[in-house]
């Protein structure tokens, strides 16, 4: 790490992330004066370039990559058209222990006395809300699922390489082409057609001013420097930001640029859930990289220093924070920009390259945030290359994560993509599969699984509250055999699914109506020749994802029900549901039983694995193809991130011996303290699930630091992966660290800040983490061994 890197990382680190209340501002000024004169594709192009004409432009010292989504780093905008935050939201974003968002108590009045009184019951969130069905939000208030879309617009979204061959001046005459082809005669959606390709026009040219903003402002800082050396770099920032992104970009600084410019434009134009990400980037990087050494115009160390100047930018990009009740849980700074590294080309060949080395480099040696970092394995990836990702992986930040390349293109190809779009498709947020600058992949909140069964074993009533949210299912008393429990269990999960897709399509066209989002448009493949908007179904593929969480938790208590209740009759149901209710307080001796007795989930235990596929196979047969409106979208996600938490926290005790209002099962990992056998049982057990025709699967693993020690420990690290792999696995992550490590951090706050463990498809500053976070991550079963 060179001086320039070790000033802007520690600028990076140090920087409280604080609210900007700047785009709020210029976008209520914009919508007073102009809400109702244009079509809504055309207002919300015309706003966005407002804000790329008049936001602030920042240019720190010693930068090499330019561009701050706010006025300074580390400054979040928010977005008040679709979600208006509070005086009180502010408050508390000020206030909360654990990441907290500074907010000017100046911004604060300015937003109470200007921002909001506009937009009440303007904001796309009041809209929503004040036409929800009373039956899903019993359901979304009991915790059986929640919905992404009311906290952030929708879009997990990555790029291809497109934007590294074609400027936005060549998307303009693409887009021009189009319109002069419009059928004004036989084609009845002409007219929105030609409404959103304007759009599209204003939003490159917005883009392509925010560059150009940039280069004046470099001019006139080299005019003002007495250092030659920082003048000359200013000088070759304002070149960049002249050619780029108007232009394809001619070198490795200018493609790094290029992507930069086009993340800030698509994270200011909306907040989409994720950021962007921009997939592939060292495949795209690559030719640039290779021409410059080839030329003589670069060399390793420069280009390691673009890099790391851009992965800087990216931890200068926190998440933008949320709305209401959700503003006072501790959450993350993360926005999920994820990198793919490795894996394959568009042909199917290698796609590793001396910069996919690189960047793992960057990411080990910076150990920021974010951007996070997949490494994608096919059986065609270098033994070399999975061994170099395995000693960061055993530094224990748990960056990178692992992927299976060959599941990931299995996985687009079910669900009727392009073998090319396949291969250059991947993963991005958490694990989510998508074909790169060709689809919008849409995630609808989270499914709790187990409260469903919860919702079985209580006839439709919430035990928690007493209200009757879900359908009569049964007596649970009157099951005459497992059968009948599971039939109910199908029945329940259907009326579930239903009532959430329902609504989640309601929520889809109030985007598409309301909230277009035209730059994002430019920037996928088939919406200009559509004339349709990324969310109004342009895009070449559509998807929607409902994330399924607690399969750990729910095979283990079916499998106590199985077992115990229905085969041996060892317990009846009465005494395990009269346990349940007391919380198990009197009941220990049934609950060491249970949690003793009983196959579990994660211990290549076919009694238990087989309950698992059965469950799995409802989630897919209620959810998988059902329709949106875009077509038969849908698809099953197996991923948590940290609402197994909150998930936990609306159920009651469960029949596998867990505890009420602790954390379930996360992602498919084994239930806490349930996988008994070590992590090559685990990863048996999850073999098991057909995972590829899924839209991903989350695995997290924790080892000792000494079981992976020397070299033996990294070829059993990378054996295990190549094994999961083989199996037909989707991905794995690792947590190294011991549990005093994290019993001292939380003592010893300040003294760990540094301290990076793997939270879910992420990672986290664990001091960062509030107490129920770092108490799920210290729970999870430590392996000692193979």
């Amino acid at each position: 790490m060179n001086e320039r890197i070790e000033y802007l990382r520690k600028e990076s680190f140090e920087t409280a992330p604080s609210v900007s209340i700047e785009r709020a501002v210029l976008t209520t000024e914009f919508y007073k004066s102009n809400e109702g004169k244009y079509p809504v594709p055309i207002l919300r192009a015309k706003n966005f370039y407002n804000l790329c004409e008049k936001k602030t432009i920042y240019i720190g010292d010693r930068e090499l990559i330019v561009g701050e989504r706010g006025p300074r780093p580390k400054a979040v905008s928010t977005f008040p058209e679709l979600n208006c935050h509070t005086a009180e939201d502010f408050e508390i974003l000020n206030s909360r222990p654990m990441t907290r968002y500074t907010v000017a108590q100046e911004d604060i009045s300015t937003y109470s006395e200007y921002v909001v009184p506009y937009w009440k019951g303007r904001t796309l969130r009041d809209r929503i809300f004040s036409n929800l069905p009373e039956e899903w939000l019993d359901l979304y208030e009991g915790g059986c699922f929640t919905e992404f879309m009311e906290q952030r617009a929708p879009g997990h979204t990555a790029l291809d390489g497109t934007i590294y061959r074609t400027g936005l001046l060549d998307l303009k005459a693409g887009i021009a082409c189009t319109m002069k082809n419009l059928d004004w005669i036989n084609d009845p959606h002409a007219t929105e057609k030609n409404e959103e390709l304007q759009a599209m026009d204003i939003a490159c040219d917005a883009v392509i001013l925010f560059a150009e903003r940039h280069a004046a402002l470099a001019e006139k800082m080299s005019e003002e420097t007495a250092d030659s050396k920082r003048r000359a770099e200013l000088l070759k920032i304002a070149d960049v930001c002249r050619h780029v992104p108007a232009h394809a970009p001619r070198d490795f600084h200018e493609a790094v640029q290029t992507y930069w410019f086009t993340h800030l434009g698509t994270i200011t134009e909306l907040n989409g859930w994720d950021a962007m990400s921009p997939g592939h980037f060292d495949q795209h990087l690559a030719p640039f990289y290779e021409k410059g050494i080839r030329e003589g115009t670069l060399d390793r160390e420069k280009a390691k220093e673009i890099l790391s100047c851009f992965w800087i930018k990216v931890n200068n990009t926190p998440a933008p924070p949320k709305v209401g009740v959700t503003a006072a849980e501790s959450g993350t700074y993360n926005d999920f920009t994820q990198i793919n590294l490795g894996g394959v080309t568009e042909d199917g060949t290698n796609g590793v390259s001396e910069v996919s080395y690189l960047m793992l480099d960057v990411l080990d040696e910076l150990q920021l945030l974010q951007p996070q970092a997949g490494v994608h394995i096919s059986t065609k990836t270098p033994e070399r290359f999975l061994r170099h990702a395995c000693r960061i992986m055993r530094r224990g930040s748990g960056y990178p994560s692992a992927f299976n390349s060959d599941a990931v293109v299995m996985e687009q190809l079910g669900m009727g993509k392009r073998v090319e779009d396949a291969y250059t498709g991947g993963t991005s947020g958490c694990i989510e599969t998508g074909s790169f600058g060709k689809e919008a992949y849409i995630l609808h909140g989270y499914l709790n699984v187990p409260k469903i069964l919860e919702l079985v074993l209580n006839n439709g009533t919430d035990p928690l509250t007493g209200k009757k949210i879900g359908i009569a299912s049964g007596d649970p008393l009157e099951f005459r055999d497992f059968d009948d429990l599971y039939r109910a269990f199908e029945k329940q999960l259907a009326h579930v699914v239903n009532v959430k897709i329902r609504t989640d399509n309601y929520i889809q066209r109030m985007f598409a109506r309301h909230a277009p989002a035209p730059y994002l448009s430019v920037l996928i493949h088939d919406c200009i020749e559509n004339g349709k908007d990324y969310y109004d179904g342009g895009a070449r593929y559509n998807t929607d994802y409902i994330q399924c969480c607690g399969i750990g938790t729910v095979t283990d208590s079916l499998s106590v029900l199985k077992r115990h209740v229905f085969e041996d009759g060892s317990v009846s149901m009465n005494s395990l549901l009269e346990a349940l209710r007391d919380n198990w307080k009197g009941h220990e001796e049934l609950r060491q039983f249970v949690w003793n007795r009983t196959p579990f989930f994660g211990n290549d235990d076919e009694y238990a694995d087989s309950i698992m596929q059965r469950v799995y196979g409802s989630l897919l047969d209620t959810i998988d193809g059902k329709r949106s409106p875009k077509g038969s979208t849908y698809h099953v996600n197996m991923l948590s991130t940290t609402c197994h938490i909150y998930f936990g926290k609306k159920l009651g005790a469960t029949p596998n011996g867990r505890f009420a209002h602790v954390p379930e099962s996360d992602g498919t990992s084994p239930s806490h303290g349930a996988d008994r056998r070590g992590p090559t049982a685990v990863v048996k057990s999850l073999s098991k699930m057909n995972q590829v025709k899924s839209g991903g699967t989350l695995l997290n693993q924790r080892f000792l630091p000494s079981v992976l020690e020397g070299e033996g420990g990294l070829e059993k690290m990378a054996r295990l992966i190549r094994t999961y792999f083989n199996l037909g696995g989707h991905h794995i992550q690792f947590n190294v660290v011991d549990t005093e490590t994290l019993r001292k951090a939380q003592k010893h706050p300040d003294e760990y800040r540094g301290l990076l463990v793997r939270v879910a498809g992420y990672s986290d500053y664990f001091v960062d983490l509030d107490d129920h976070h770092q108490e799920e991550i210290i729970a999870r079963t430590a392996h000692e061994s193979f």
